[in-house]
């Protein structure tokens, strides 16, 4: 039997529903066993009640509330009905949300690879490496983000072959647009020596977006063009830019 006492709860369904109380009104509130799960809920202003007694539990307005007692006495064994779990059961997944193109811009998007950049190199002009997703996070609208990675690894080239931190940011458009990206939030990014790869964090709320249709991909970038780096895209690195998203509802 799940124990949620001490905790109030907001039942869901519809219609009615009856409970057995289990404790005395303490308050306002009083502890029912509402088909197998011992949750507190609202008592009527003016209605006492015992330990036993069977009350009909309706919604009001947003608020499920115990309203009348039930039968002539607290029946020895009352039982309840078959009706909506009060309690329904938590659901959680990952999900994996690959990039539908990764790709750079400077300028113009360069086609010659998929490789994601930052930075300026010779003074050749800054560098944007973006990833975008199409709508599969969309599937996630109006459940809980948990936890979310980015896999990301470092090209065996490009700038120091020290660690180098990337600047991560993300991005309205969930396709390449014909020009920039439209980059929003900013935060530190993956810091990656030549050759590494790393699950890293990404902000929780940045998934929220993308869930809501509001960002569609993500991307590195630094405005001082500091430091050059190179991560592998899709091309070198299949799974490269892959989001895993844990989530629950």
């Amino acid at each position: 039997m799940s124990d949620f006492s001490g905790t109030r709860v907001s039942l869901t369904g519809v219609g009615a529903t009856v409970g057995t109380a289990t404790t005395v009104k303490t308050g306002s509130v009083a502890s029912f066993n509402v088909q197998g799960a011992i949750v507190q809920l609202e008592v009527a202003r003016d209605l006492t009640i015992a330990i036993g007694d069977v009350c009909l539990v309706q919604r009001v307005g947003s608020q499920w509330t115990v309203l009348q007692r039930l039968y002539a006495a607290a029946p020895a064994d009352p039982g309840n009905p078959v009706l909506p779990n009060p309690q329904p059961p938590t659901v959680d997944g990952v999900l994996l949300v690959p990039a539908v193109e990764t790709r750079s811009y400077r300028n113009e998007w360069i086609t010659a690879h998929d490789d994601t950049l930052q930075g300026d190199f010779a003074g050749a002009g800054n560098y944007t490496g973006a990833a975008f997703y199409g709508s599969a996070a969309r599937s996630l609208d109006g459940a809980t983000i948990t936890d979310a990675t980015l896999l990301v690894r470092r090209k065996g080239s490009g700038g120091l072959p020290a660690a180098q931190t990337a600047t991560l940011r993300l991005v309205t458009e969930s396709t390449r647009p014909a020009g920039a990206p439209t980059l929003t939030s900013s935060a530190t990014g993956p810091s990656l020596a030549w050759g590494e790869q790393a699950a890293f964090p990404v902000p929780t709320s940045w998934i929220d977006e993308l869930a809501a249709g509001t960002a569609g991909g993500l991307a590195i970038f630094d405005g001082d063009g500091s430091p050059y780096m190179a991560l592998d895209g899709r091309g070198a690195l299949p799974s490269a830019w892959t989001l895993t998203i844990s989530w629950t509802r």
